[in-house]
């Protein structure tokens, strides 16, 4: 899925919101150790700079040198291009061999793995006792009643040019697969629910929309599903483009450890 994030890497790092740093304290309080963490379609890097101010070193990894290249720096991150290419073994030991890691986190991203690979490799990296995977996306941005329903408006026609990938978040991550032991904070079926709160101008959630998949996929079958005209009502409806609004992001979370 690399490539569908190729060509707006940039505007995907500067519009993307980073996640709470609450979050992080909160997984960390449930690794009994804090050596190693994996952040697994790290793009830009949003979660693998939170994870790095809890644990010692973080290896975070990407398919898409192009999201890799916009990746802010941290004494404690290392970026790797890890291409579809390689083998299993072959990134299990490039992350630290068999039972390395205390921490696998995956933000906004799980969804567009290959699910069985992915967890056989987790379980094989992740400590055991103790090493916990936690996994996370968002969906709905929560605004005002006038701009809800334009965004509702809009997100339905973008509908037919989603992958299909995307219904995991559509459903909240509630059909997700996800066959690790519950640690309180969600399980399979029982995502945890979460608010991400930020304040932003329209212009910073107009690069949002556009950096989003299915604009991107739609624009290159000629389809522009976002014209003057609803940009125009959105803007309206947000109250100004110089306008710097609280919104709610609503999210999600399975976090989980290996079954022994």
């Amino acid at each position: 899925m690399a490539g569908l994030f190729d060509k707006q890497a940039e505007i995907y790092a500067s519009t993307r919101p980073t996640y709470p740093s609450e979050w992080y304290a909160m997984l960390a309080r449930h690794c009994p150790l804090h050596s190693l963490a994996w952040d697994v379609g790290t793009g830009n890097g949003q979660a693998a700079l939170g994870v790095a101010e809890h644990f010692e070193q973080v290896i975070a990894t990407d398919a898409s040198e192009a999201q890799l290249k916009c990746a802010i720096r941290h004494p404690r991150v290392r970026y790797v291009h890890t291409p579809l290419s390689m083998s299993d073994d072959e990134l299990i030991k490039l992350i630290g061999g068999e039972a390395s890691v205390d921490l696998v986190t995956v933000a906004t991203a799980v969804h567009w793995f290959d699910h069985p690979q992915f967890y056989s490799i987790v379980t094989r990296l992740l400590r055991k006792p103790g090493g916990l995977i936690a996994v996370w996306g968002y969906y709905d941005i929560v605004v005002n009643p006038k701009f809800d329903a334009v965004m509702k408006r809009f997100h339905d026609t973008t509908l037919p040019f989603w992958h299909p990938n995307v219904q995991f978040i559509f459903d909240g991550y509630r059909t997700l697969p996800f066959p690790f032991e519950s640690v309180g904070l969600g399980s399979e079926g029982k995502p945890l629910s979460l608010d991400i709160p930020k304040e932003f101008s329209f212009d910073v959630f107009l690069g949002m929309l556009r950096s989003w998949s299915a604009v991107v996929s739609a624009k290159e079958r000629g389809v522009d599903l976002l014209p003057e005209r609803l940009v125009e009502e959105f803007e309206d409806a947000w109250g100004g483009s110089e306008l710097v609004r609280s919104v709610v992001y609503k999210a999600f979370m399975l976090v989980g450890k290996v079954k022994l």
